[in-house]
């Protein structure tokens, strides 16, 4: 069996058993996100210990390539900062997913979560870490 191969079944076995899927009762960062080119949707949690993430969760209905790809990023987010993940470029969390070359909608379903999670992080920035404000739960377009 290829490699190409064995990694889409990876992320199909990701799509079935997600990692770190529901949501958190008291999240310090909130966000939802949407393709509405897809109707993809996500909402990822985020528990912080100052700026750094302590705990990443999602909860969201989609594609394969979507849901696999917020269950990687909930893998990677906790030990980075806010800024860390901020400053993420879509090109960084592609090879972080193994799809460096995708059509430009797949790439919208890989980078949703990202973009997401980008949106309540600048968010949270904005509203400043010791005023404890949620981020608001815009629609993020994937």
């Amino acid at each position: 069996m290829a490699a190409d191969d064995l990694y889409r079944e990876y992320l199909v076995e990701l799509y079935r058993h997600p990692h770190n899927y529901g949501l958190m009762a008291a999240p310090d960062v909130r966000q939802e996100g949407q393709n509405p080119l897809c109707g993809d949707e996500v909402t990822i949690d985020l528990k912080l210990e100052g700026e750094r993430v302590t705990q990443a969760r999602f909860e969201g209905r989609g594609c394969a390539v979507s849901m696999a790809a917020a269950s990687i990023l909930t893998d990677l987010a906790p030990g980075r900062t806010l800024a860390e993940l901020a400053a993420m470029g879509d090109e960084e969390m592609l090879a972080e997913i193994g799809l460096p070359s995708l059509t430009p909608a797949r790439r919208k379903c890989a980078l949703l979560a990202l973009k997401t999670l980008q949106v309540g992080a600048r968010a949270r920035a904005g509203a400043g870490v010791g005023a404890g404000a949620e981020a608001g739960t815009g629609k993020e377009e994937g």
